[in-house]
């Protein structure tokens, strides 16, 4: 038995299988988008009258504490969420994470963790549409701008909100739409954080507390930082900026590798 065939038993997927196979990820956020959509409809409708009487009955939903409670730790998990998608997809190509961190497995943890902020960001949605004190409706959920609460912090929320769903779709339709375009829309994903971050701190009503404070100006110094870091490597020529497609890792919120 050969030394490759010890340190390497399976053989690596030919390109016909890998294009054979099913895109499980992006099946996934396309029936979560849907269940999730439908669901925001049926019970913004009239026709949700008994849905909403029952999740009253079973979670207290006719207490606007309850609601705010649940909008509010939604958000911030959701943050959290983008946060550290954005800080890995920053951190693993710039090796900084490379001695603790094994390369076979961040690829996979980073589109788990991008697409499980994605799911609390619908959460963070949908629950504004039966809240009590200040209801929202569809549009005003969905189009910048036109929310009835500080409409301008809470457009930059949505408008970041599309641009992570976008970053995260296109990273399964990068063989349709090609690793330069896929490169560049990735790019966009920082802005995407920023939006996320100024939303965060100037719509949400924790901003006020030091604790949140503490956690907005830490998290975004710690993306500073690892976008800095990278700029400098790809200045001093030791981070290659085009690559035919990305290896172990890619992200949704900014990537040289990809």
């Amino acid at each position: 038995m050969s030394q490759n065939q010890l340190t390497n038993p399976r053989p690596a997927p030919t390109r016909s299988a890998k294009a054979e196979a099913i895109p499980y990820g992006w099946l996934m956020v396309t029936f979560f988008t849907f269940i999730v959509g439908a669901i925001g409809l049926y019970i913004a409708s009239p026709m949700g009258v008994s849905l909403r009487t029952t999740l009253a009955q079973l979670f207290a939903f006719d207490s606007e504490n309850v609601v705010w409670y649940i909008v509010r730790s939604s958000g911030f998990i959701a943050y959290l969420l983008l946060w550290l998608s954005t800080a890995w997809g920053l951190a693993i190509p710039s090796k900084i994470a490379d001695r603790f961190l094994h390369g076979s497995y961040t690829f996979e943890f980073h589109q788990f963790i991008s697409l499980l902020s994605l799911g609390f960001l619908g959460l963070h949605m949908l629950v504004l549409l039966v809240d009590l004190y200040l209801p929202y409706n569809v549009f005003q959920i969905l189009v910048p701008f036109l929310s009835p609460y500080r409409p301008l912090w809470v457009g930059v929320g949505v408008i970041a909100f599309y641009l992570t769903a976008l970053v995260t779709v296109t990273y399964y339709l990068r063989a349709r739409i090609g690793m330069k375009a896929f490169r560049y829309i990735h790019y966009t994903s920082l802005i995407g954080y920023v939006g996320a971050t100024a939303h965060s701190f100037f719509s949400g009503t924790d901003s006020a507390l030091p604790m949140a404070q503490f956690m907005y100006a830490g998290t975004f110094l710690v993306v500073v930082f690892l976008t800095v870091y990278w700029l400098f490597l790809v200045w001093m020529g030791k981070q290659p900026t085009k690559q035919s497609a990305p290896k172990t890792t890619t992200m949704t919120g900014i990537s040289p590798r990809a």
